[in-house]
């Protein structure tokens, strides 16, 4: 179901919509701990460790794919808020394109330099076989996880946040079972654990493709639609590879924490790991409200309404900080039991690390808030310069941390580096936000005006018949008709969405 996110309230219209990736992120969060859960529980710290290990070299290539797909999906939101369904289809077609050739280039490179980067990062000895095949794999199914990202994002896009969160909850299940069944009943070890998310992605991203041919229509790529210009592929890269760049610019930094803890040893990785799952949970939240302010703002971009954009942003603001204030306490209070989830409580080492990271973390959440909002309202723009500075501004603020204070005060110096790096990026992200909204103040609105329009029929095959099942009704885009002359805009009647017919052919 498409959902126009140009009219309503902006917060409740951004609230509705971050519910479902809300429920979606933390579903998926909740696989990735059940996921160390049976690692953890089944295979030992050093099993849970290994799979830590490689987190933050995942990040750095996978973090770069999702961000370059998200990216992607920017200029067919504005098309959609433009409503200008030919330039929708046609940036579906460039995407998908563009998310071919860089699954391609990801499939065959990355799984040969799991091993080196694993060694570069100083991964402890009794760690490195579990974790080179644990990222092969991974490596191996990233076009799953590239895709469905996506389909995803493309689905989001045109107004629909509830779909995707349906095939995740369907994936997320499915792979709960299967690591339940290759790590615990078969015996396959980490490696099992990784095949069942790569299975499991992929019949996500076949869910995701049977839904699109069947309900969605104005993401049904035509014939001519895949002739794309070099106009149209500068322009997703152009939006595109700044928030993959900003992904893998923020996981560099993440390298740098993961080469500080593994010379910590494998109780400061696997306390880390357990916490950043918990963790995970918690930003859940304010990652759902960022993108949907990015998808909020690039309709309303794309639709000429600036006055919403201004609003939707405050209110998302105050939402975010207030949300933020509750999660970070909820964290410090019930931090540490939560992690004795994944280690047991004989391991108190591990859970008194853990729990500090999670304390630290939680109190400065509601820098996290500002940023995922601000930033996520700067894309939904088309700004690719700012939040590219903010994700070296993370670099090099979880370098100096990871480096001095990891140095000087140990594992306390190393959960610091993400708070730090939060506080770096808002630092530049607060001035730059000001500037774009004071620009929309004097942004001309383009009126709601009613638009004549035509009926399109929403059709499904049954036994071999066309069978209309509705008529619904698709804005004509006209020119601003009335506005030059300084008459008022023709009011057009709609077709009433209720009527129904059958054709039988």
């Amino acid at each position: 179901m498409t959902t126009a996110l140009t009219t309503g309230r902006p917060w409740r219209v951004i609230v509705v919509f971050a519910v479902p990736l809300l429920i979606g992120n933390v579903v998926q969060q909740l696989y990735q701990f059940v996921d160390a859960i049976v690692v953890g529980r089944h295979l030992g710290v050093d099993a849970l460790a290994a799979v830590g290990a490689t987190g933050s070299m995942l990040f750095l290539l996978l973090g770069f794919a999702w961000g370059l797909t998200s990216g992607f999906a920017i200029p067919t939101a504005q098309a959609f808020g433009a409503r200008d369904y030919t330039a929708v289809r046609r940036s579906v077609a460039t995407g998908t394109i563009l998310t071919g050739a860089c699954t391609l280039l990801l499939t065959v490179g990355a799984p040969l330099l799991a091993g080196p980067l694993l060694v570069l990062l100083q991964t402890p000895p009794e760690l490195m076989d579990d974790a080179v095949v644990f990222a092969q794999i991974s490596f191996l199914g990233a076009g799953a996880m590239m895709f469905f990202n996506y389909l995803s994002a493309i689905i989001r896009a045109i107004g629909d946040s509830r779909t995707p969160l349906v095939f995740l909850a369907l994936a997320c299940g499915l792979n709960v079972v299967l690591v339940i069944l290759m790590v615990g009943t078969f015996g396959w070890g980490v490696g099992g654990a990784a095949v069942a998310t790569v299975v499991s992605q992929a019949i996500s991203v076949l869910l995701c493709l049977e839904f699109v041919r069947r309900r969605m229509p104005v993401l049904h790529v035509r014939r001519d639609d895949w002739r794309v210009s070099r106009a149209e592929l500068a322009e997703h890269l152009r939006l595109g590879l700044p928030m993959g760049f900003q992904a893998s610019i923020i996981a560099i930094g993440t390298l740098s924490v993961q080469v500080a803890l593994n010379e910590l040893g494998a109780d400061a990785v696997a306390a880390y790991t357990a916490a950043s799952r918990v963790d995970g949970l918690a930003v859940a939240l304010l990652q759902s409200l960022g993108l949907a302010v990015s998808m909020f703002v690039a309709q309303n971009h794309g639709g000429g309404r600036p006055d919403r954009i201004r609003r939707g942003v405050t209110q998302a603001t105050w939402i975010s900080v207030a949300a933020a204030i509750v999660l970070g306490a909820l964290l410090i209070a019930f931090g540490a039991a939560l992690v004795q989830l994944f280690v047991g409580q004989e391991e108190s080492e591990v859970v008194d690390l853990a729990a500090q990271m999670l304390a630290i973390n939680g109190a400065s959440y509601w820098i996290l808030g500002i940023l995922f909002v601000l930033r996520g309202a700067l894309q939904g723009l088309g700004h690719t310069l700012i939040p590219t500075v903010t994700g070296v501004i993370e670099l090099f603020m979880r370098v100096g941390a990871a480096v001095v204070l990891g140095g000087i005060f140990g594992f306390l110096g190393v959960a610091a580096s993400n708070p730090l790096a939060w506080l770096g990026a808002v630092v530049v992200l607060v001035p730059a936000y000001i500037h774009a909204h004071r620009q929309l103040a004097s942004a001309p609105i383009t009126p709601m005006v009613a638009t004549p329009t035509t009926p399109i029929a929403v059709i499904g095959p049954t036994d071999g018949s066309m069978v209309v099942d509705a008529i619904v009704t698709q804005p004509i885009v006209l020119p601003n008709a009335g506005q030059a002359s300084g008459r008022r805009p023709r009011r057009f009647a709609f077709i009433p969405s209720r009527d129904r017919r059958r054709t039988r052919g």
